[in-house]
């Protein structure tokens, strides 16, 4: 995908919670308010049913706003037993192939020990301080 260099680009990854498609409500109301350009993507280890289900509910989300934009899906066949870090990296590796400026994400405020074992998507991309980041609950 190229990116119009002239223009901010926002990231918004999904993974089909609620709060990720808040954040995507959020950055497609904040996009034109921006001029920014807004892309969507869904990291999965295998493309199937349900990342269908989650492509289709974020190009209603689009549509309604009007904005031009496919939802990408990036799969990762090294998702293991932290998925959360490895799709944090894959976000971030995006970030910096495609020159995104801004990231807008979901957090689902998970508990300690839950982020303990799991970890945070969120945090992961947060933590690196590559890229500004919008979180909404």
């Amino acid at each position: 995908m190229a990116l119009d260099s002239a223009r901010m680009q926002i990231l918004v990854p999904i993974d089909g919670s609620d709060c990720s498609f808040r954040a995507l409500e959020f950055a497609a109301d904040m996009a034109p308010r921006y001029d920014a350009s807004l892309h969507v993507v869904h990291v999965t280890d295998s493309r199937n049913d349900a990342t269908e289900d989650i492509v289709e509910r974020a190009r209603d989300v689009l549509d309604t706003h009007e904005v031009e934009d496919d939802p990408a899906v990036h799969t990762d066949v090294s998702l293991d037993f932290r998925p959360s870090n490895r799709i944090g990296k894959d976000v971030l590796t995006l970030v910096e192939e495609e020159g995104y400026d801004h990231v807008v994400m979901g957090h689902h405020g998970s508990g300690a020990v839950e982020r303990a074992i799991l970890g945070s998507v969120t945090e992961t991309v947060m933590d690196a301080k590559r890229v500004p980041v919008t979180v909404i609950p």
